[in-house]
């Protein structure tokens, strides 16, 4: 603390200790007392503004912060208090600013150089995040955290020789303090090895494995990844050990599978008619050995042709159907990339109909009889089979005699609904699977399925009275628990639900709501950078980091960028006043008529909420929650540069879509608008 009497002092310590302790009511306290003796005092000032950021009074946290630098602009806490205020509303890019800032005033401070290290991984500076840890490492070389942070950062700029040479000095140092294997060890040792691999010396890294298996708690990684290191290698026969005994502990994992062909040298792509009969009778003894593998029984489809094919499709369709599966058809569906196969299967279904409805069996001897059940599932299975295909009707008249068979099945509903679906016919859809929803009240599930149906039908109200079914009934506002349990899939679909009805604000309000969700995904990984190298989960913070990288490529968030781009542009071409497409071909006197009759809609709507307010304020005092004051989105259509929000949305798809058509039209019609000619260039 500078410039301060001893009592005041001791004062400010215990204001600092109030921070840490969460304490800020009382910290704010503390600090108006010293306040009321030095009101120039910068740092006293800084933390006040602090307390104010974490009290939620944001505009009065940055007056006190750039009050206290004013009076102390040389002063190293007020910096770092001025880059906690940026942090805490994310803005690691100028937080990062002040945290330099306040390095140049004290180089050596542990606290700000550890937070400026994990604001430099939230960016992804790899370079400054490295040279940072060196110095931390430096100041405290026991410390276990520093090192690995240290070996992260060199992997993640693509040295694995360098993060390497660092995991080596420290696993020497620390091998006489590890006396016996723990969980943080073992994480240790596996990264090590992946850092080995990455530098595409298998054979050092298989030796490593080898010596490591002893001490390493996660035996089926250590499995997998000597498996994977005899393949690399060519160590055929090895590899194909290694695969059957992964698959004994596991044998419905496809990965597994595909390993063990390529060991015994058998492309999946092509396969000369002497391997596919070795294929198969490998698959055949594998079946024999684990009969309740899905995955054993499943592949031989994949692989077979002709009359093997037709043999082994027969049996296992014959199988599902009488174990009636209704997942059948969505596990079989990608071997329609082959027409012949393709044709196959419908034969044998179709085969199947004619000879239950005569003889109750699968085949015309009549020497079997199925289960009544049979035929159920071989309608909704052609039904699925036609409606892919594109067969409406005849999928339609499949799955009703399938629903008049059996009318308690949900499965039926919900089929019936996707094919309606298909064919455009959404109010149907919705109707059919409502009717799915009425049969199991209980399930979430369908419930949700059929929200998504009744937004496609654009029956608004309708979902959301059904959504809400299942949310939390002590709040306020229901529809805000989908927003704060990142019910993404209701929002998008409500989003272009009301951009199809030409609410702009409301679809402009949820497109915002998705942004936001998307930015506390990539928000929520800051808390990481300092517990996955402290709990040694280094493995699974590595593909973390991979992951957040390619967030913003996600589908949902390519869907409500392109929406809420295409709003934007909108209303820069079209502000308020200007004529909108509906008022092509009209007179002035309509126009006006129209104009006036939007006008009154817009007070209406700003009634209604208003009231609505009101009487949620009235009635439900008890319960906990905010309510939506602005439901129509309104102050999304009063924005002053509606190019810049769009903007917004654009960074993240140039980022992480830029190959991507839609991301290139949309960054054109937006610079074009900006006269940016430049970048217009650059995208013809």
């Amino acid at each position: 603390m500078r410039d301060l009497p001893q009592k005041e002092g001791n004062l400010f310590k215990q204001i600092l200790k109030c921070y840490e302790l969460r304490q800020y009511k009382k910290g704010l306290k503390g600090a108006e007392q010293i306040l009321k003796k030095f009101p120039e005092h910068g740092e006293t000032l800084a933390m006040k503004g602090l307390f104010y950021s974490h009290l939620d009074k944001k505009e009065e946290a940055y007056d006190f912060v750039k009050k206290g630098l004013r009076y102390d602009l040389k002063s190293h806490v007020c910096w770092h208090v001025f880059g906690l205020v940026y942090r805490a509303d994310k803005n690691y890019e100028e937080a990062l600013k002040c945290y330099s800032q306040a390095l140049r005033i004290d180089k050596d401070n542990f606290q700000i150089l550890r937070d400026f290290a994990n604001l430099q991984m939230q960016l992804r500076n790899f370079e400054g995040y490295v040279e940072t840890v060196h110095r931390l490492v430096d100041m405290q070389p026991q410390n276990r955290q520093f090192w690995i942070g240290l070996s992260l950062g060199y992997h993640l700029m693509g040295k694995p020789d360098s993060s390497l040479k660092v995991l080596s000095t420290y696993e020497e140092a620390m091998a006489e303090a590890n006396s016996k294997p723990d969980y943080e060890q073992s994480e240790l040792l596996l990264y090590h090895n992946v850092v080995l691999s990455d530098m595409g010396d298998h054979e050092a890294a298989l030796e490593h494995l080898n010596s490591i298996e002893k001490i390493v708690l996660d035996k089926k990684a250590i499995k997998e990844q000597r498996a994977m290191f005899y393949l690399a290698l060519g160590r055929l026969e090895e590899a194909e050990t290694a695969y059957r005994s992964l698959i004994a502990h596991n044998p419905d994992n496809f990965a597994y599978f595909d390993g063990l062909l390529k060991s015994l040298g058998l492309s999946a792509d092509k396969l000369s008619d002497e391997d596919q009969i070795k294929v198969l009778d490998m698959l055949k003894d594998l079946q024999k050995e684990y009969p309740r593998s899905n995955v054993a029984k499943r592949l031989p489809l994949k692989f077979a042709t002709g009359e093997r094919f037709d043999k082994i499709a027969d049996e296992y369709l014959r199988n599902m159907l009488r174990k009636g599966v209704p997942s059948l058809f969505v596990n079989i569906k990608t071997l329609y990339t082959n027409k012949e196969k393709e044709q196959a299967i419908e034969t044998l279904m179709l085969g199947y109909l004619a000879a239950l409805n005569k003889f109750q069996g699968f085949d015309n001897s009549g020497a079997i009889v199925e289960p009544p059940t049979a035929i159920l599932w071989t309608r909704y299975f052609l039904a699925q089979h036609y409606d892919f295909k594109g067969n409406t009707d005849e999928a339609l008249n499949l799955i009703n005699k399938a629903i008049e068979h059996t009318p308690t099945l949900v499965e039926l509903y919900m089929t019936k609904g996707r094919i309606l679906k298909h064919a455009g016919d959404y109010i149907s859809a919705m109707e059919a699977v409502n009717e799915a929803r009425e049969l199991d009240l209980q399930d979430r599930f369908i419930n949700s399925k059929c929200t998504k149906y009744m937004l496609r039908a654009d029956k608004v109200a309708e979902a959301e009275k059904t959504i809400v079914l299942f949310s939390r009934a002590d709040i306020a506002d229901p529809l805000n628990d989908l927003v704060e349990m990142q019910a993404y899939w209701f929002l998008i679909e409500s989003a272009e639900s009301h951009l199809r009805q030409g609410q702009t604000g409301r679809a402009l309000k949820r497109f915002h709501q998705i942004e936001k969700m998307f930015g506390d995904f990539a928000d929520d990984q800051f808390d990481f950078h300092a517990y996955c190298p402290r709990k040694m989960t280094l493995r699974s913070y590595v593909k973390l980091l991979k992951l957040e990288d390619q967030l913003y490529s996600h589908p949902y968030y390519l869907r409500a960028a392109q929406s809420a781009i295409q709003c934007y542009v909108s209303l820069f071409d079209k502000p308020d006043g200007a004529d909108s497409e509906e008022m092509e071909g009209m007179t002035e006197s309509e126009k006006k008529k129209l104009r006036s009759k939007q006008r009154k809609a817009e007070l209406k709507a700003q009634k209604d909420a208003e009231e609505n307010k009101k009487a949620v304020t009235v009635q439900d005092t008890t319960k906990k929650g905010k309510v939506d004051e602005d439901p129509e989105g309104l102050k999304y259509l009063k924005i002053e540069d509606p190019l810049a929000e769009a903007l917004k949305f654009l960074r993240h798809l140039e980022a992480l879509a830029s190959d991507r058509i839609e991301t290139q039209l949309m960054a054109f019609e937006i610079y074009f608008r900006k006269s940016k000619l430049y970048f217009v260039q650059k995208l013809v």
